[in-house]
C-alpha cells in the first residue's frame, strides 16, 4: 500500500493522534489478565479490524492494539523508535517504497526466518518475495501484505461530455501507450475545457516509471542512475506534458484538495493501483456511484505500491508477532481483505482464486477489478527500489508540481530535481 509522491495515505484525525501517543510507549507486554499484548502499527485501511477480533477470539491469551498514523508521519516515526530501542509496535507495516531502507536496518528486526518463514516463499510472488528479503533470502524482514498493480479509473459521464468512448474495453484500447494517453487528455481538453483530463502529474508520473525495471537507481550495485536513466526524462517530461498544457488538477496526491476535486467532478481520470478505489470511493462520495469505472493502464501492467509486515527486535512476544503477521498475511485473509478493501493479494494463489478473479465492484460500474488487477500482476515487472528512493522520490514529485503551477518550465525543473536528488544520495 502507499504513498508520499504517490502512496497511499488516509484521513486520519484524532484517533491518528492518539495511536501516536500510545505508541510512544512502547511495544507489546504481559497484561495484568495473564494474557498477551500485541500492537501491530499501520498507516492506512489495512483490512484488519475484523481479522484482529476474529484471531482474538480463537487466541483467547492475546490481546491485540491497532495503531494508525499517517503514511507521511509513519516511517519517519519508526525509524526514529528503532534508533531509540523503544516505542516501535510488535508488528509493523512497511510499504514497499521504503523497504529497502529498512533492510539496511535489519539487525533491528527479528529474522522472520528463524521462526519458519522461509517455508512460506512459495506463496509469494517470486519478486514480492524478494523484496521483503536480504543476504541472498537468509533474512527474512517481512512478509508481504498487498501489492499494487496498475489500471486506470475514469469518469464514464465525463467521457460521454466529451464525445469519447465510455465503455472500459473501449476506454482501454483509446491508450495501449503513454503517449497515446497524452493525445486522448488533448481530446478531451478541447471538447471539455472546464475540466481536468488528469488530477496530478505526479501520479502519471510515478505510474509510467513504476512500469521500469529500474528508476533512480541501478539493480546491480544501488547506485543512482536518475541522471542517465533516459525513462526517467522521458516519464517527467511526458506528465509535465499534461501540467504546461493545464490539463492537469494540480493537485497533491492524495490529498485534501484531491478528495475535493473527486467530489466536485474537477478530473476525468487518474491512475488507480487497486489499493486506491476505496480512496476515490471515499472521495467521491456515494453521488458519484456508477460513475466511476476501471479500464487498463497504457503502456500494460505496473506496480505502484504494496507493504511488508515485519517485526522489531525491541518486543517482548517475537514468536507470538510472526505468528500473527504470518495469519494476517496467509492467503485466505489476504482474499478476504482484498474483497473488503480492495487492497489487491500478492500471492498467486490468492489472486488467481475465482473468488478474487469473480469480484466485480458495484461502486466503480460493477468493474471486474478481480480480473483486471488481475491480469495487471500477471504482467507486472516491479521497479528496483534503491536504499535511499525515499530520499529522492519527492524531489521529482516537487518538481512536477513546479511545472503544473507554472513556476518552472520542465526543462529547469528536471534540472533542479536531478542536482536535488545528487545531493539527497551523497
Amino acid at each position: 500500500m502507499s504513498r508520499t509522491l504517490v502512496g497511499r495515505t488516509t484521513a486520519i484525525t484524532a484517533v491518528a493522534v492518539a495511536a501516536t501517543l500510545v505508541a510512544a510507549c512502547g511495544g507489546g507486554s504481559d497484561a495484568g489478565d495473564g494474557k498477551v499484548k500485541l500492537s501491530i502499527g499501520v498507516f492506512s485501511d489495512f483490512g484488519y479490524a475484523n481479522l484482529i477480533k476474529e484471531y482474538q477470539a480463537s487466541h483467547p491469551d492475546i490481546e491485540i492494539e491497532q495503531r494508525t498514523v499517517k503514511m507521511e508521519q509513519h516511517h519517519t516515526q519508526l525509524a526514529t523508535q528503532l534508533a531509540g530501542g523503544r516505542g516501535a509496535a510488535d508488528i509493523v507495516a512497511i510499504e514497499e517504497g521504503n523497504i529497502a531502507q529498512f533492510r539496511q536496518s535489519k539487525d533491528k528486526f527479528v529474522n522472520l526466518a528463524d521462526h519458519g518463514a522461509k517455508d512460506l516463499e512459495s506463496q509469494w510472488a517470486a519478486w514480492k518475495w524478494n523484496q521483503g528479503t536480504t543476504d541472498d533470502g537468509d533474512f527474512v524482514l517481512g512478509l508481504g501484505t498487498d501489492m499494487g498493480s496498475l489500471a486506470l479509473c475514469y469518469r464514464r459521464d465525463l467521457f460521454e461530455a466529451a464525445g469519447l468512448p465510455a465503455d472500459r474495453e473501449s476506454v482501454g484500447k483509446l491508450w495501449p501507450t503513454w503517449d497515446d494517453y497524452l493525445a486522448v487528455a488533448e481530446t478531451f481538453s478541447q471538447k471539455t475545457p472546464g475540466v481536468k483530463f488528469v488530477d496530478t502529474a505526479q501520479n502519471v508520473y510515478k505510474a509510467i516509471l513504476d512500469q521500469t525495471e529500474e528508476g533512480y537507481f541501478a539493480k546491480a550495485d544501488d547506485s543512482f542512475i536518475g541522471d542517465k536513466n533516459e525513462k526517467v526524462k522521458q516519464a517527467f517530461t511526458l506528465a509535465a506534458t499534461l501540467g504546461e498544457r493545464k490539463q492537469t488538477g494540480a493537485l497533491a496526491p492524495f490529498s485534501q484538495d484531491w478528495n475535493v476535486a473527486l467530489k466536485q467532478a474537477s478530473f476525468a481520470t487518474t491512475t488507480c493501483p487497486a489499493w486506491a478505489l476505496a480512496l476515490i470511493k471515499a472521495g467521491a462520495g456515494d453521488e458519484a456511484a456508477g460513475k466511476w469505472d476501471v479500464a487498463a493502464a497504457p503502456g500494460g501492467g505496473g506496480n505502484w505500491g504494496g507493504s511488508f509486515l515485519a517485526v522489531p527486535k525491541q518486543g517482548k512476544h517475537p514468536k507470538e508477532a510472526y505468528e500473527l503477521a504470518k495469519w494476517l498475511t496467509a492467503p485466505e485473509q489476504q482474499k478476504r481483505i482484498f474483497k473488503e478493501t480492495g487492497n489487491l493479494p500478492s500471492e498467486p494463489a490468492a489472486y488467481k482464486d475465482p473468488e478474487v478473479t469473480a469480484t466485480t465492484n458495484e461502486y466503480f460500474n460493477k468493474a471486474p477489478v478481480g480480473q483486471i488487477f488481475g491480469n495487471s500482476a500477471e504482467n507486472l515487472k516491479p521497479t528496483y527500489r534503491g536504499t535511499k528512493d525515499s530520499k529522492v522520490t519527492p524531489v521529482f514529485g516537487n518538481a512536477l508540481s513546479r511545472v503544473e503551477t507554472g513556476k518552472q518550465s520542465t526543462a529547469d525543473a528536471f534540472a533542479q530535481a536531478l542536482q536535488e536528488a545528487r545531493d539527497a544520495v551523497k
